[in-house]
């Protein structure tokens, strides 16, 4: 089993940032569009950010203009920059490719935002 590893989660005040990273496999990371997801508790995963090879991005309503993902090719790894985060941005935060693959979901990174 091949797992993502998420990385750069915290706790901050609203209207705070925070710069998520997860590196990923070679293997996968070039053929696929990568993508974050976050849960917060009682709520299901859901998928926030999306980045193509290419560099196409699409967001969830919710993120829009607030959060930028991106990727770096040859370090296989993809980010999310968060900013004007709100107490509603609560999650656990992951990476997986779109759509996602059981196989690789990690243990994800806790993202606070307090009021």
């Amino acid at each position: 089993q091949v797992q993502l590893v998420e990385s750069g989660g915290g706790s901050v005040q609203a209207g705070g940032s925070l710069r998520l990273s997860c590196a990923a496999p070679g293997t996968i990371f070039k053929i696929v569009v990568m993508g974050w997801y976050r849960q917060a508790p009682g709520k299901q995963r859901d998928l926030v950010a999306a980045i193509s090879v290419g560099g196409s991005t699409n967001y969830a309503d919710s993120v829009k203009g607030r959060f930028t993902v991106s990727r770096d090719n040859a370090k296989n790894t993809i980010y999310l920059q968060m900013t004007s985060l709100k107490p509603e941005d609560t999650a656990v935060y992951y990476c997986n490719t779109v759509p996602p693959r059981e196989i690789y979901w990690g243990q994800g990174t806790q993202v606070t935002v307090s009021s």
